[in-house]
């Protein structure tokens, strides 16, 4: 399959987020905030972009399985 920059871009942050999500539930450890500080507005932008990626893999997913029915 191949992918375009968007999708890319998508990949990286969904895996930014697994990870910080994975590192918070084992470790109690937020690589995010320990990188950007608690209460940055970087960190937050962080957060917004990892969820709208995962909102947009969402979507583009539906629209596959749809496409396949």
């Amino acid at each position: 399959m191949k992918m375009n920059p968007l999708d890319w871009v998508v990949f990286v942050l969904l895996v930014i987020g697994g990870l910080n999500w994975g590192l918070v539930g084992l470790l109690k450890f937020n690589l995010v905030e320990k990188i950007f500080g608690a209460e940055n507005v970087f960190g937050t932008i962080i957060y917004i972009l990892v969820g709208l990626a995962a909102l947009y893999y969402l979507v583009m997913t539906l629209m596959k399985i749809g496409k396949q029915q």
